[in-house]
């Protein structure tokens, strides 16, 4: 990957654009507001490995010359050849960024960046397309699924004995709706930091590279056998219940989950009849769970029913806070139309039915790691504060039409003060702790998280 080409293109002018006598510009990332009160962060130590860590090579430069030439915008050619000779091609920058997995009130610093060679004032700012693509969708990401977890474990506390399931309550089945392979890794990733359970295995393989563990054989995650439509039609409607018995032949055992999708044909009869009744002795005798998936209609609705008619056929338990559960052999699992809205409304709607939240597991797709947008949680990369002749300027935009887009000014810190978290000036920090620590400086890696440390900070 060339960094020099992974910009903007206007922001290849920028070097002529600053005050001559610049030496340094600090820029700062928040997320200033959107659908969120918080944010998870997450994500940029992946691009720290996958990016910064690599030189700018010669070869980079000339071909970045090349091409911006033809695309009718200026080249820092100086600039870049000044990287390659000074500092071995390794960008003099310094990251300061709070913990990954880190609870962070909006409109706070999440990131500050700084250049460290006084020749390359130009380079804090031109990183930004870089720096805010790699941070806003991972965060936003963890976020959403932290947000779910929270509802999840909501309904878990007020319905069930016990919340001990919730890291699997939740499924990542999103790898076919993302953008790209790396889409699907990095999103899939950001799921990780509060669920365990996903069919993405991209996002496994990006924890694995990008996140250290102490356990070289460290798996972050776990999925189960599960049938799709095409492994129960291909049987034919007539062999349906002959399909269903292949799978519990085929994967149920003593602690095995097996999910077989059940709405191929008539959902009422498959519970009813193959499930319930044929099938039934089978199903409680593999010493395993059966989760049935209905995968249409309105889900609400369907799940109450689902669960209501399985009580029916394999019985019910009334748990220490009063609501129903199905008996450990057979469960539920809703992968349609799934979103963090439909989650809390299909929970209340259990509630109200007196069906406790142990009785489901939620699958999510599209809406967990395509359906966000940068502006889903208002991300914005500002300059902040400008050197010259030795001493710190503040810099600042605060639009007369849109005060909401107001920038921060001067070098930033952030503090926790009698429990809430809060933007200072770095000048004002004194003895309190500093939030954001320097995670690269200068090719360097500086501090590393490993996966399991980011898992602790999001369930602080």
């Amino acid at each position: 990957m060339n960094i020099i080409l992974n910009v903007d293109s206007y922001k290849t002018s920028h070097f002529l654009q600053y005050p001559p006598d610049s030496t340094h510009v600090s820029s700062y990332i928040e997320a200033r507001g959107g659908d969120f009160k918080k944010a998870i962060f997450f994500g940029l130590q992946m691009f720290i490995k996958e990016v910064l860590l690599n030189p700018v090579v010669q070869e980079d430069i000339e071909e970045a010359e090349s091409i911006l030439n033809a695309h009718g915008v200026p080249f820092n050619k100086r600039g870049w050849q000044h990287i390659v000779d000074r500092h071995g091609g390794f960008l003099p920058i310094e990251i300061q960024a709070v913990p990954e997995g880190m609870a962070v009130p909006i409109r706070n610093v999440l990131v500050q960046v700084v250049n460290t060679d006084p020749d390359c004032a130009w380079l804090t700012s031109y990183v930004e397309t870089s720096l805010v693509r790699a941070v806003w969708y991972p965060t936003t990401v963890a976020t959403l699924s932290w947000h779910c977890r929270e509802v999840i474990k909501r309904y878990l506390e007020e319905t069930a004995d016990s919340i001990e399931g919730l890291p699997f309550k939740l499924h990542d089945f999103g790898a076919r709706g993302t953008s790209s392979e790396q889409s699907a890794g990095i999103g899939g990733a950001a799921h990780l930091v509060n669920f365990s359970g996903t069919d993405t295995i991209s996002g496994v393989m990006a924890v694995r590279k990008y996140y250290a563990s102490k356990d070289a054989n460290y798996m972050p995650a776990f999925s189960i056998p599960a049938a799709e439509h095409s492994t129960i039609t291909c049987w034919g409607q007539d062999s349906e219940a002959e399909a269903y018995a292949n799978m519990l032949a085929q994967f149920g055992k003593p602690d095995q989950l097996v999910a077989v999708v059940s709405d191929s044909y008539d959902l009422w009869h498959a519970i009813d009849h193959i499930w319930g009744q044929e099938l039934r002795h089978l199903v409680e005798s593999t010493g395993g769970t059966l989760v049935v998936r209905p995968d249409s209609g309105h889900p609400p609705a369907i799940v109450c029913t689902v669960i209501e008619k399985l009580m029916d056929r394999f019985g019910k338990t009334k748990n220490g806070k009063g609501y129903q559960v199905l008996p450990d052999c057979v469960r539920v699992l809703q992968g349609d139309g799934i979103s963090l809205a439909m989650i809390e409304e299909i929970l209340e709607t259990m509630k109200q039915h007196e069906l406790s939240a142990d009785n489901i597991a939620f699958g999510m797709g599209g809406e967990l790691l395509q359906k966000v947008h940068r502006d889903t949680m208002e991300f914005a990369m500002k300059a902040s504060a400008i050197m010259s002749n030795g001493t710190w300027r503040e810099v600042y935009k605060d639009p007369v039409t849109d005060h909401g887009k107001r920038s921060k000014r001067g070098r930033l810190a952030l503090i926790k003060k009698e429990g809430e978290i809060t933007t200072i000036l770095e000048n004002d920090l004194g003895q309190q702790e500093n939030l954001l620590e320097i995670v690269f400086r200068d090719g360097e890696l500086k501090k590393e998280w490993t996966f399991e440390e980011v898992r602790a900070n999001a369930n602080t």
